[in-house]
């Protein structure tokens, strides 16, 4: 099947699911970088043209300082003969590896350098949508903005995206520039964007990308406790000390599965796109996979309906999770349910 297109804000056109790039790199085990090659193919094979990335992504150099960058050089090959097909997303701000202590900027002179090197490692000369990965506390979010748009100005940019921002962080920088999508995590699981944030977006005409629809693998079923412990969900409360207190909420989801024929993954997708549906604002997530047939898997999830009945049942399943979204290194502000 082919994905269909979908507008984001902004007059961003892209495929109606995306492709996250981060499970292509160390952080969830690692991909020989044939097989991550031969899975991008797949995605934009089926229709998928959104390609997220971030100049974060990737397995740091020993020694090295700053963002890793091995996740855009990844993606850079794939836009070597498939640039025409695809709309290219990375993000700038966080300032070094993923981790305790890691830092933020947002100061003009690192958002157009970020924005270079990015270009550099991915062989391009313009990037479709441009995130702000995490803003920087302490200074105002209108003058990132102001920084980014510029690069808008300059050509070097062709849409801006904001993650993980408040409602009120929102606001203020809509007022800067138009912001084509807000990127934070959503999923039948973690709903907390749905109090402040999603109504904030549809206010404004900014789209929205769920990163972690899937529930970092939870909620597709076939997650095991030794995955977890060797990879970045290890220590954090929802996949390690509440495991097996949250099979609950795959329970749930994969009655439903079993309903239409479908698999649990397919589900929590489905679940994602009815919710855009009533609430009015289109929905585009990015699951990321390291297998092409996962990839299928997912662009199928595009035209499941659910019945309401079903809805209401998933709608359920959030209020049995235990343990919060959060990062166990990060502080609360880290996400935007932190700062609300």
């Amino acid at each position: 099947m082919t994905v269909s297109q979908i507008e984001l804000g902004d007059g961003l056109v892209v495929s109606k699911l995306g492709f996250g790039g981060m499970a292509l790199t160390h952080v969830y085990g690692e991909t020989e970088p044939e097989e991550a090659l031969k899975t991008l193919h797949a995605a934009i094979d089926a229709g998928v043209t959104l390609l997220d990335t971030a100049d974060v992504y990737g397995k740091p150099q020993p020694g090295a300082v700053g963002p890793a960058g091995t996740n855009e050089e990844l993606i850079a090959q794939i836009l070597d003969v498939r640039r025409d097909e695809v709309q290219i997303a990375t993000k700038f701000g966080i300032t070094g590896q993923v981790g305790p202590g890691v830092g933020t900027r947002g100061d003009r002179d690192y958002v157009r350098e970020a924005c270079e090197a990015s270009l550099r490692r991915l062989g391009t000369d313009v990037i479709d949508l441009y995130y702000m990965h995490r803003r920087e506390l302490a200074r105002p979010i209108g003058e990132t903005v102001a920084a980014m748009a510029e690069l808008v100005q300059e050509g070097k940019v062709r849409h801006l995206g904001l993650s993980e921002v408040t409602a009120t962080e929102l606001r203020e920088a809509s007022a800067v520039h138009p912001i084509a999508a807000v990127q934070s995590e959503w999923s039948v699981w973690s709903r907390d964007v749905e109090r402040e944030v999603v109504p904030t977006a549809i206010e404004l005409g900014t789209g929205f990308v769920p990163y972690a629809p899937l529930g970092r693998g939870f909620l597709t079923g076939t997650l095991t406790r030794d995955a977890v412990a060797s990879s970045m969900r290890a220590g954090q409360a929802r996949f390690d000390t509440n495991f097996g207190a949250n099979q609950k909420v795959v329970h749930i989801i994969r009655e439903v599965a079993d309903e239409l024929g479908a698999t649990p993954a397919q589900i929590a997708l489905a679940w994602l796109y009815a919710q855009g549906e009533r609430l009015g604002i289109p929905v585009v997530p990015i699951p990321g996979t390291r297998s092409a047939a996962r990839v299928r898997e997912n662009a199928a999830a595009t035209t499941i309906a659910l019945s309401g009945d079903q809805l209401a049942r998933l709608d359920s399943a959030s209020d049995l999770v235990e343990g919060g979204r959060n990062l166990s290194f990060a502080s609360d502000d880290w996400i935007s349910a932190g700062r609300e």
